[in-house]
C-alpha cells in the first residue's frame, strides 16, 4: 500500500513538474489574413493573444505585405482576435496552445455597416509625428489635383515657395530636397524649375525634417524635405489614370499602374503634361549718380513659359524571401519648352520726361532630359527591425538652353540696336553609394544601434557661350562673357547613431561624418578652385511620451550648406542688360546650429502641434548688388548681384498647427510660423547689418456637401520682411476647389482654382548707396484646372493605407522612433 501510495505522489509530482514546465515553455502562433472576397492579403491586419486565466497578459501583431503574422507566446489558453479595418472580426475563445500553432488562412469579410465611421476616424491622420520628422500624407488635398509638386508644398505648413518657384523651410531656403531619401535630377542641376515637371499625383506624402538624425546628409541648414514617391503594396493588377486640362493652357494625363505577386511587385507611374504659363515683372529704378539723362529706368517683361514634360518611372521589387528583396527602377524626365521674353525699358531724366524707350525680345528654346537607375537590396533578419540596406544610383542629367535676343530703340527714333545669341549647355553625372544597418537589442528591443556609409559623387559642365554680331553683321564670339566651368564634388560620409525607449522617454544620438572635396575648373581662363574639409555633425533627439495623446521633443544638430555650382561660376549671367549676376569662386560653406523644441497634442476632434526653434549660422551667404561703375550701349549703370560669406545669423520662432474636426462633414486645418532673424556683417566698410521680423499663415477649411461634393477653401498670407538691401512686402492668395466622386467611388472630378484674386504678386524694394528700385514679379496668372481621376482594383488600398494611418508609429513613440526614414 506504501508503495501504491508513493507512486502515486510520484506521478502527480512529474504531472506538476511538466506543467510547470509546458506553462514557461514558449511556442509559435502563425497564420495568413485574406480578403475573403477578393483573396488578396490584407497588410496590417491586427492579431492579438489574450491569456484567459491573466487577461493582463495581452500581446499580438500585425500582418506582413503578404497577410503573413507569426507571434511567439507563452504555452497556455488563449482568447485569439484577428482584426481589420473596415472588416468583420474573426474570433477563437479559449483555445489551448501547447505547441506551435497554425492557424491557416483566416477569410475577412467586410462590415459595410461600419465602413463610413471607419473612414471618418482615419482621416485624423494626415500628419503623422515622428521624434525626428512629420509626414504629410497628401492624398487628400483636393487644390492639388492636377498639379506639380510646388503646388503640393504651397500647402505644407513650414514651406513657403517665392516668385521664382524657390523654396523655403521656415524662412529660411537653405533647404535639402530629396526623393525618397536621396538626391535627384528631378530636383535640377542648378534650380528647382525640374520640380515643376513632377506631378502631384506621383507623390504619395511629403516628410518635413527640420531636426534630421545622423542618417541625413547633412546638406541644408533649414533642414529636409523629402519626397516620398507612389509604389503600390496591394497585390493583383490595379491601378489609376487621371486628365486634366485647364486655362491659361494646362493639359496632361498621369497613370499609376501596379501589379504585385507573391515573387515581384512591378510598378509605374507616368505622365505628360502641356502648360502655357504667363508671368510678368517690373523693375523701377532710381539712379543716385551717372548720367542724369537716365535718372529714372522703368523695365517692364512680360514672359510666356511654354513647356511639354514627360515623366516616367519604372520598377521592379523582386521578393528572394519574405525578408530578402531587390529592387530596380529606371527613372526619365524629359522636358522641352519655349520661353518668350518681351522686355520694354524707358529712361527719364531728372525731370521725369521720357528720353529713350526700347524694346528687348528674348526667344529661348528648352531641352531638359534626366536617366536615373537605381537598385536597392533589403535584407530583413529574423528579429523585427533588425535590417540591412544596400543602395546604388547612376543619374545623367543634360540641360540645354538656346536664346535668341534682339533690342531695337522704338523711342525717339526706331533703329536696331543689338542682336546676340546665346547658349547654356550643362551636363551632370552623378553617382551614389549607400549602405545602412540597422541593429535592436535589448528587453523587448526597445534599443537600437545603427551605422553607414554614403558616398555622393557628382560632376557638372556647364558651358556658356554668348556671340554678337560683329562689324561685318556676322556672329562672333564674345569671349568676356562666354565660359566653360566643371564642377566636382565627392562627399564620403560615415554615420552611426543609437536609440533607446525607457518607458515614456526616447532617445535619439548620432555623429555624422563627412570628407568634402570640391573642385572647380574654369577651363576658358585655365584657373582652378580647389577645397577639401573634414565636418563632424552631432544629432541629439530626445522626447518624452505623457501619453498616447500628449509628447514633446527636444532636438539639436549641426548642419552645412554648400555653395552651388552657380554661386562660384566669376562669369557674368544676365536677366537683362542692366542687371547681371556673377558667382564667387572663393565662397565657403555656411555652418549653422540649431535646437528645436516641439508638442503634440491630440483630443477627439482637435490636434495641436507648436514648436519653438532657434539657429546660429556663420559664414552665411549674402547676395550683395552694387553698381559695376560700366554703362551700356544707352549709358544705363549696369548692376553686378554676387554672393559672398557676409555675416553672422542668429534665427529663432515659433511655429503653430492644428487640425480641426467640428462635425463629419467639416474638416479644418491651419498653421502659423513667425520668426526673426539678425544679421552682422560688413562688405567694402558697408555695413549690412539686418534685423527682419516676418510671419506667415495658411488656413484650410474643407466641407462635405449634399450630394457628397466636397469643397475646400486654402488660404495663404505671408507677412513683410527684409534683410540688408531688400525690404519684401506681403502677400496674400487663395485657392478654391470642388470635388465629386463618381461610378461608385471609383472615379472622382476635381475643379480646381487657383489665385482667384490675382494677388500672388511678390513686391520687392531694395535700397544700395547709388541706387535705388522697386520691382513686382508675377511669376504666373490665376488659373483654373479640371482633373478627372479613375481608379481600378483599389477596393483594398483605402483601407490598407488607413490602418497604416492608424497602426504602428502613426504618432510619436509609436514603435518607429528611431526611424530616420529613407536616407543617410
Amino acid at each position: 500500500m506504501k508503495t501504491l501510495f508513493f507512486l502515486l505522489i510520484f506521478s502527480v509530482s512529474i504531472n506538476m513538474i511538466g506543467q510547470q514546465r509546458l506553462a514557461i515553455q514558449k511556442v509559435t502562433v502563425t497564420g495568413t489574413v485574406i480578403d475573403a472576397d477578393t483573396n488578396t492579403p490584407l497588410e496590417y491586419a491586427t492579431i492579438t493573444l489574450q491569456n484567459s486565466q491573466r487577461p493582463q497578459m495581452l500581446t499580438g501583431a500585425v500582418t506582413n505585405s503578404e497577410g503573413k503574422f507569426e507571434i511567439e507566446v507563452f504555452a497556455s489558453t488563449y482568447n485569439i482576435k484577428v482584426e481589420y479595418i473596415s472588416f468583420k472580426s474573426f474570433e477563437i475563445k479559449e483555445k489551448s496552445i501547447r505547441e506551435n500553432l497554425d492557424l491557416g488562412v483566416v477569410k475577412l469579410s467586410i462590415d459595410s455597416q461600419n465602413l463610413d465611421e471607419v473612414q471618418v476616424v482615419a482621416e485624423k491622420r494626415d500628419v503623422e509625428i515622428r521624434l525626428d520628422k512629420k509626414i504629410y500624407n497628401v492624398g487628400k488635398d483636393l487644390t492639388i489635383k492636377g498639379g506639380n509638386f510646388l503646388d503640393l508644398l504651397e500647402n505644407i505648413p513650414s514651406i513657403t515657395t517665392d516668385a521664382e518657384g524657390g523654396v523655403s523651410l521656415r524662412g529660411n531656403e537653405n533647404v535639402r530636397i530629396l526623393i525618397d531619401g536621396k538626391p535627384s535630377g528631378l530636383v535640377g542641376l542648378s534650380s528647382t524649375d525640374a520640380l515643376q515637371q513632377l506631378p502631384a499625383d506621383a507623390i504619395e506624402s511629403v516628410e518635413v525634417i527640420t531636426s534630421p538624425s545622423a542618417r541625413y546628409d547633412a546638406e541644408g541648414t533649414a533642414g529636409i524635405i523629402n519626397i516620398i514617391l507612389k509604389k503600390g503594396k496591394i497585390q493583383g493588377l490595379n491601378g489609376s489614370f487621371s486628365l486634366t486640362t485647364g486655362i491659361p493652357d494646362n493639359h496632361g494625363a498621369n497613370v499609376n499602374l501596379n501589379y504585385r505577386t507573391k515573387k515581384i511587385n512591378l510598378f509605374n507611374t507616368s505622365s505628360y503634361s502641356y502648360r502655357d504659363s504667363p508671368g510678368e515683372t517690373t523693375n523701377d529704378r532710381e539712379n543716385f549718380f551717372g548720367n542724369p539723362e537716365n535718372k529714372f529706368i522703368n523695365e517692364d517683361r512680360d514672359f510666356d513659359r511654354i513647356q511639354n514634360n514627360f515623366n516616367t518611372n519604372l520598377g521592379l521589387e523582386y521578393f528572394f524571401t519574405d525578408r530578402t528583396s531587390l529592387t530596380g527602377a529606371v527613372f526619365m524626365r524629359q522636358n522641352g519648352g519655349k520661353t518668350g521674353t518681351d522686355n520694354f525699358t524707358e529712361r527719364l531724366n531728372e525731370a521725369r520726361e521720357l528720353v529713350n524707350r526700347t524694346f528687348r525680345r528674348e526667344d529661348e528654346d528648352e531641352y531638359r532630359r534626366t536617366l536615373q537607375y537605381s537598385l536597392n537590396f533589403q535584407k530583413k533578419f529574423k528579429t523585427d527591425g533588425h535590417i540591412l540596406t544596400t543602395d546604388f544610383q547612376y543619374e545623367e542629367s543634360v540641360e540645354d538652353e538656346f536664346s535668341i535676343i534682339n533690342e531695337s530703340e522704338i523711342f525717339p527714333t526706331t533703329q536696331a540696336l543689338d542682336f546676340e545669341t546665346n547658349s547654356t549647355k550643362e551636363n551632370q553625372d552623378r553617382i551614389l553609394v549607400q549602405a545602412d544597418y540597422v541593429l535592436p537589442y535589448g528587453k523587448n528591443k526597445q534599443s537600437q544601434f545603427e551605422f553607414g556609409y554614403r558616398g555622393n559623387f557628382n560632376e557638372l559642365t556647364t558651358d556658356f557661350r554668348v556671340d554678337t554680331l560683329g562689324v561685318g553683321g556676322e556672329l562672333v564670339l564674345d569671349a568676356n562673357l562666354s565660359n566653360e566651368l566643371i564642377y566636382e564634388e565627392n562627399i564620403n560620409a560615415l554615420y552611426t547613431q543609437w536609440g533607446t525607449k525607457a518607458g515614456k522617454f526616447s532617445v535619439l544620438l548620432g555623429m555624422r561624418m563627412e570628407v568634402s572635396d570640391i573642385n572647380v575648373t574654369l577651363t576658358t581662363t585655365g584657373e582652378n578652385f580647389d577645397e577639401n574639409y573634414t565636418d563632424f555633425f552631432p544629432t541629439i533627439n530626445l522626447g518624452w511620451e505623457f501619453s498616447e495623446e500628449e509628447s514633446v521633443t527636444l532636438g539639436f544638430n549641426r548642419r552645412i550648406t554648400r555653395p552651388r555650382s552657380r554661386f562660384v561660376n566669376p562669369f557674368p549671367s544676365r536677366s537683362s542688360e542692366t542687371n547681371i549676376f556673377q558667382g564667387n569662386p572663393d565662397i565657403d560653406p555656411s555652418y549653422s546650429n540649431g535646437v528645436d523644441l516641439a508638442y503634440l497634442r491630440r483630443w477627439k476632434k482637435l490636434t495641436l502641434t507648436s514648436s519653438i526653434f532657434y539657429q546660429k549660422n556663420t559664414d552665411v551667404f549674402e547676395f550683395i548688388s552694387e553698381d559695376t561703375g560700366n554703362l551700356t550701349d544707352n549709358g544705363d549703370p549696369i548692376v553686378r548681384r554676387f554672393p559672398v560669406n557676409l555675416s553672422t545669423e542668429e534665427r529663432i520662432g515659433f511655429e503653430f498647427g492644428g487640425n480641426y474636426n467640428p462635425t463629419k462633414w467639416w474638416r479644418m486645418n491651419g498653421s502659423f510660423n513667425f520668426f526673426n532673424s539678425t544679421r552682422d556683417g560688413d562688405f567694402n566698410g558697408v555695413s549690412f547689418d539686418a534685423d527682419n521680423t516676418s510671419w506667415f499663415a495658411r488656413l484650410n477649411s474643407r466641407t462635405t456637401l449634399p450630394g457628397k461634393i466636397d469643397f475646400q477653401q486654402t488660404m495663404f498670407y505671408s507677412g513683410p520682411s527684409e534683410n540688408a538691401q531688400n525690404e519684401n512686402k506681403s502677400v496674400f492668395s487663395m485657392n478654391l476647389a470642388l470635388s465629386k466622386d463618381l461610378f461608385k467611388e471609383k472615379a472622382s472630378i476635381v475643379f480646381n482654382f487657383r489665385d482667384v484674386f490675382n494677388s500672388n504678386i511678390r513686391e520687392t524694394e531694395t535700397r544700395t548707396s547709388t541706387f535705388r528700385s522697386e520691382s513686382e514679379n508675377q511669376f504666373r496668372k490665376p488659373q483654373f484646372t479640371i482633373n478627372f481621376t479613375y481608379r481600378f482594383n483599389q477596393q483594398n488600398n483605402q483601407r490598407q493605407r488607413q490602418r497604416r494611418e492608424q497602426g504602428p508609429g502613426q504618432e510619436f513613440g509609436g514603435g518607429e522612433e528611431f526611424e530616420g526614414g529613407g536616407g543617410v
